[in-house]
């Protein structure tokens, strides 16, 4: 009999591959770019799961196509890549990588709140394009991040860690998010708001942490920007699609706000003449949140002993769609 097979999209998950192909047949893409559309289609028809990232996009259509696949491991926190309803109809359990990321994650959001704040990757575009020639630090004055106030959406793992952070700034914390939170209130000191307008209006900071879904795609546009402080600094670690990103160029040219901090676009890789890549108020990464070399490689481990459980019959670490049959 055969051994299941496995297909990994991604080079840099070669350590996976390590480990499944002691018990299943692997095969792994050359690169780390995400495989074509006709390469999917291809392993959906012909492996028995799937090691994907969240610039994989497996979708009803692709699942549609599926013969033998069981289990499709996101190596992401997110799962808004995968169509999960599609996937739970052709009985394929679907997993993400919880409970991993959320420090390192918290590290980046707050990172990139300093930096816009304190100026920091402009400070350095200047220097190295020869334009500091004195000392002179009107062109970098920022705003101060301690003694502020933060507001953060959503009160998940990332946004409890920013939290965190935020404290030892010493400032105010508020949150909104769809269900309170009454014990992390308590544990971390957190105000409630009972809007999303109200927690823009009071803050300096405003930091995102809530999955992409219908309800939040969004989420953020021009009438949330218009609520916000002039002197105010969005930082975005979600998803891209939770901020309208024309409403964000307009927000910030007009300097209704004074920056952003994102570490997620809509589309990613952002394109080339995207406007927002000519402001002078935003740093933008390349959604990489969680790119600490000890959270990376246990994300990688974690999607594998998915594949391994769901294959061999046994109980996922984290299955999204356990009625999946």
């Amino acid at each position: 009999m055969s051994k299941p097979s496995v297909f990994i999209t991604r080079a840099q998950n070669e350590p996976a591959a390590t480990v499944l192909e002691k018990e299943f047949t692997v095969e792994i893409w050359p690169l780390n770019s995400p495989p074509p559309r006709h390469v999917m289609e291809t392993a959906v028809q012909s492996h028995s799961a799937l090691l994907t990232e969240a610039g994989d996009r497996i979708d009803a259509a692709l699942i549609g196509k599926a013969k033998g696949l069981k289990v499709i491991a996101n190596k992401a926190i997110g799962t808004d890549n995968v169509d999960i309803a599609a996937a739970s109809r052709n009985g394929i359990r679907v997993s993400n990588t919880p409970g991993l990321l959320e420090e390192t994650c918290a590290d980046m959001a707050f990172a990139l709140m300093l930096n816009v704040s304190c100026k920091v990757s402009f400070a350095d575009r200047m220097v190295r394009a020869g334009l500091w020639t004195s000392f002179d630090i009107t062109p970098y004055l920022g705003v101060d991040v301690h003694h502020k106030t933060i507001g953060i959406v959503g009160m998940g793992g990332i946004a409890k860690g920013v939290a965190r952070r935020a404290r030892g700034f010493s400032m105010q914390v508020l949150y909104w998010s769809r269900t309170r939170r009454p014990e992390a209130e308590r544990e971390l000191g957190l105000e409630w708001t009972p809007t999303l307008d109200s927690l823009l209006e009071c803050s300096d900071f405003v930091s995102l942490h809530v999955p992409l879904t219908a309800e939040t795609r969004g989420l953020i546009g021009l009438p949330q920007f218009e609520r916000m402080r002039s002197t105010a600094v969005l930082v975005n670690t979600a998803r891209g699609a939770v901020v309208d990103h024309a409403a964000l160029y307009s927000a910030l040219s007009a300097r209704m706000i004074a920056g952003a901090g994102i570490d997620v676009v809509d589309p990613e890789p952002l394109p080339k003449d995207s406007p927002l890549l000519e402001l002078p108020n935003i740093v933008i990464t390349p959604h990489i949140g969680t790119a600490s070399r000890a959270t990376f490689e246990t994300m990688i481990m974690l999607a594998a002993a998915n594949i391994s459980a769901a294959l061999s019959g046994k109980p996922m670490p984290s299955c999204v769609n356990p009625e999946a049959r």
